[in-house]
């Protein structure tokens, strides 16, 4: 009769205990799906919670992402989209199941891509803040000297200073000057110079 007792028991302790593990493992499995994913311009390191990261790092809900001068990150999201940083850029990154991603921009330019459900937010401690909706997936803003700013903005103002890069204004000179220059010979062919053959 004991015997049976304690057969009967172990079958219900041994049902208990593997209706647990398949709980355990469905919360672990869902918890997975949004652990973001880290990749680094060449591969170089970042700092991640004050220690030093590179691409194929895992990043959890609430990290602090900074990146030094010359080296961008990327941060996949899986469903939820992906977050990206400039050289020397500083956030705080948070992130949850119900599709919510905030990114707390405390320096740099950051842009961020949603995909899925919940809304993604670019904000400052000093309370700036713009969000997605759903005519607007995509946020790229930088700040610096306490503002808030489009991400193109402030990056072709800080190229040239005017708001035109370097580089245009040199394609705009030698634009005019091929201009001028044919202009010249095309009028010196009709008009040859004197003692020419």
């Amino acid at each position: 009769m004991t015997s049976r007792k304690n057969r009967g028991a172990i079958k219900i302790l041994a049902i208990l205990m593997a209706v647990s593990l398949s709980q355990l493992y469905v919360q672990v499995g869902m918890a997975q799906q949004f652990i973001a994913r880290l990749t680094t311009t060449g591969n170089r390191a970042i700092t991640v919670n004050g220690a030093s990261a590179a691409s194929g790092a895992s990043l959890l809900t609430g990290a602090t992402i900074e990146t030094p001068d010359g080296v961008g990150a990327s941060i996949d999201l899986g469903p939820l989209g992906v977050v990206q940083l400039e050289p020397n850029s500083k956030i705080e990154l948070a992130f949850n199941d119900d599709g919510t991603v905030r990114v707390k921009l405390v320096n740099g330019c950051a842009k961020v891509n949603k995909r899925g459900p919940g809304e993604a937010e670019v904000y400052t401690a000093e309370g700036a803040s713009e969000k997605t909706n759903s005519n607007r997936k995509g946020l790229g803003f930088c700040f610096m000297s306490g503002q808030l700013g489009p991400l193109q903005t402030a990056a072709t103002g800080a190229a040239g200073g005017g708001g035109a890069s370097n580089a245009l204004w040199w394609a705009v000179g030698l634009s005019i000057a091929g201009a001028v220059g044919g202009l010249a010979w095309g009028l010196r062919g009709g008009n040859p110079s004197p003692g020419a053959p």
